[in-house]
């Protein structure tokens, strides 16, 4: 209910929550985009499928304001990126965890509250809340350098939420972890997709991309194709998105 309540509150407003007019990234003679054009609609769960170096990352750290193209428009909630009015509505999750190793994990998640604008009595309770989302309260004062991998996701996970975002990038969020973990994650991706969030995921796990509502299939900075998991394999003939994936790129060549 609140998640279609947000849907049809942003239809009035009109637009798209992401319209990327033929962004392109270059890093000297390297082409890492090259002329995207990519349009996520509000409360979609939207996927970027495609091989390591691929151009995922760079798209989006463009579209969360961290570089800006070398050409072509991108619009994010309305406004052409890079923009710090959207810093507070975004929430990025990076391949990396960017946790600081000699602080506990709550103290890294209030670093991360404390950016975002949050303060005094409504940044504890917050911390308090996305603790127990995250299955992390019991462990909250463990410096981050003496747990596992996969708590650092989570934690990762709560520093990223914390501030509420409308917006949530998520990095391959699930290399590396085991596979309860990784079903847990996903779980929870869904839950927040269900209350109104917007979620924009890049991952190589073909497997992975079955979550998502749309994919984009990108190789060598470039979008090959979009459309739903079952419209991608039916287009293609394939059963899996491995080989649909595989299957469409032989043919781009």
């Amino acid at each position: 209910m609140l998640k279609q309540q947000m849907i049809e509150e942003n239809k009035i407003k009109g637009g798209h929550i992401i319209d990327c007019s033929k962004v392109s990234m270059r890093f000297g003679k390297i082409m890492a985009l090259d002329e995207v054009d990519l349009r996520v609609e509000y409360g979609e769960n939207y996927g970027l499928l495609g091989p390591n170096g691929a151009g995922k990352t760079t798209l989006i750290r463009i579209l969360c304001g961290l570089l800006k193209p070398t050409s072509g428009t991108a619009i994010v909630l309305g406004r052409k990126m890079p923009d710090r009015r959207n810093n507070a509505s975004i929430g990025y999750m990076t391949q990396m965890d960017a946790l600081y190793n000699d602080l506990t994990i709550r103290e890294n998640v209030r670093f991360f509250a404390s950016i975002y604008g949050l303060r005094g009595h409504e940044r504890e309770r917050r911390i308090d809340e996305i603790l127990e989302v995250t299955a992390l309260s019991d462990r909250q004062h463990s410096v981050v350098s003496t747990i596992s991998g996969g708590m650092r996701k989570r934690a990762s996970i709560a520093c990223a939420l914390v501030h509420r975002p409308r917006l949530l990038f998520l990095d391959e969020p699930t290399v590396g972890v085991d596979p309860k973990l990784r079903c847990d994650l996903w779980k929870y991706f869904h839950e927040l997709n269900s209350e109104g969030v917007t979620l924009v995921v890049s991952t190589h796990v073909m497997d992975e991309a079955e979550h998502c509502n749309r994919l984009a299939f990108i190789r060598e900075g470039k979008k090959l194709i979009e459309g739903t998991p079952a419209e991608l394999k039916a287009f293609t003939s394939c059963e899996n998105l491995e080989s649909a994936f595989m299957k469409f790129s032989e043919a781009e060549r």
